[in-house]
C-alpha cells in the first residue's frame, strides 16, 4: 500500500498580529515604526480567512498534508492560521512547528501538518539562524515522523533578501546555502544516508544562482545527486523555470524564488518515501493572480502598503507529490 503526500510551501507575505499586539518585543515594535499603522484585529483577520481559504482549496480541495510558511511574525498568527484550516477542513488534525527569531523585520518560518499522518518530536526540531548584519533569517528543521514510522527530515528555508542589490547580498545567501547544506550532511551522519530530506523555502535567488549551486550543492542533474559522493540536492523547479514560469514577479519579470530540492534517498526507484517526479506545479487559484500576460501574483498588502481584501500575497504557492510505500 502506497501512501501519497500533497506538500506545499507559500511565502505568505507579511503575516503580522495586529498593530498594538501585546506579543509583540519593544525591539520590534521600533524596527517596524509606523509600517504597521492601522493593521487592526480585523484586518489581520482578515488576512488570515484569505490565505486559509486559498490553502484549504489545495490538494483538490483536501488541503496540503504538509505546508511550508514563511513571513510569519509569531505562534499567535501560526495559531489562527491553523485553526482557521480547521474550521474550513475538519477532517484534518493540523497542528503547527514554529520557530521565533530574532528577525529585524519580525518574519519567521513555520510548518503546517496532519498530526494523523506526521508527528514532530520535540527533540528532532532545529532552529538554524543565518545571520545578517542588519537582521538574521532562518531555516527551520523538522525531522518529522510519518504515520508508518520513518524518519522524514524537511527543511524550510527563507533566506536573505536581495534588499541593497542582488549582487551587494549575494555573500548572505551564501552563507544561508552552506548552512543548509551543513545540516544536510548532519542528518546523513546521524540518521544516515538513507534517510529522505526535503527542501523547500523562499531562497531569494533562483535555481541557477552560487548560493543554491555552489553553496547548498543542489543541481538539476538527478544522476549527479544519485551518484555522487557529496550531499547533492535535485532542485526540482528547473522544469517550471523552462516554462517561463515564476513564483514572484518584480517590474513584471518571474522569479523562481520559491523551489523544492530533494536528496538521493528520495530519487531511486526503491526509495520508501519518493518524490513523483514531474509533480512540482505553481498553484494558481482563481481569484490568486492577476489576468492577463503577467500573471502576477496578487497581493492582500499592509506594511504601508494599501490593503486589497480580496488580495493574498506577492508570492504563488507551489506543491509537489510525495509517495510513501509500506
Amino acid at each position: 500500500m502506497v501512501s501519497t503526500y500533497n506538500v506545499a510551501f507559500w511565502n505568505v507575505e507579511n503575516l503580522f498580529d495586529e498593530e498594538f499586539s501585546v506579543h509583540r518585543t519593544e525591539k520590534l515594535k521600533r524596527a517596524l515604526g509606523r509600517d504597521l499603522a492601522g493593521w487592526t484585529p480585523q484586518l489581520r483577520d482578515a488576512k488570515i480567512a484569505q490565505l486559509a481559504s486559498a490553502i484549504s482549496a489545495m490538494n483538490q480541495g483536501a488541503g496540503p498534508d504538509l505546508l511550508g510558511v514563511c513571513e510569519v511574525e509569531n505562534a499567535v498568527v501560526m495559531t489562527l492560521l491553523t485553526q482557521a484550516l480547521r474550521d474550513r477542513l475538519p477532517t484534518r488534525n493540523y497542528d503547527f512547528v514554529h520557530a521565533d527569531t530574532s528577525d529585524q523585520r519580525g518574519i519567521d518560518v513555520a510548518f503546517i501538518f496532519d498530526a494523523d499522518l506526521f508527528t514532530a518530536p520535540l527533540d528532532q526540531r532545529f532552529h538554524h539562524v543565518v545571520m545578517r548584519r542588519t537582521a538574521t533569517r532562518d531555516i527551520l528543521q523538522v525531522n518529522f515522523t510519518t504515520h508508518r514510522g520513518r524518519t522524514w527530515a524537511v527543511f524550510a528555508n527563507h533566506w536573505p533578501s536581495r534588499s541593497g542589490g542582488q549582487y551587494e547580498s549575494a555573500g548572505y545567501r551564501a552563507i544561508a546555502g552552506e548552512t543548509l547544506a551543513y545540516f544536510h550532511e548532519r542528518v546523513r551522519e546521524v540518521h544516515g544516508k538513507d534517510t529522505p530530506v526535503l527542501v523547500m523555502g523562499d531562497f531569494n535567488d533562483e535555481p541557477f544562482d552560487d548560493s543554491l549551486v555552489r553553496h547548498a550543492l543542489s543541481t538539476r542533474q538527478a544522476a549527479r545527486v544519485e551518484r555522487g559522493q557529496n550531499a547533492y540536492l535535485l532542485n526540482l523547479t528547473w522544469d517550471l523555470l523552462g516554462q517561463q514560469e515564476g513564483s514572484f514577479y518584480f517590474n513584471n519579470a518571474p522569479n523562481m524564488l520559491d523551489q523544492f530540492l530533494v536528496n538521493a534517498a528520495m530519487l531511486e526507484g526503491d526509495s520508501p518515501v519518493r518524490i513523483q517526479p514531474g509533480s512540482v506545479e505553481m498553484i494558481r487559484l482563481p481569484g490568486m493572480v492577476r489576468t492577463g500576460a503577467y500573471p502576477t501574483p496578487i497581493p492582500f498588502g499592509g506594511m504601508g502598503r494599501p490593503v486589497n481584501v480580496n488580495g493574498y500575497s506577492d508570492h504563488s504557492p507551489i506543491a509537489c507529490t510525495v509517495t510513501e510505500l509500506d
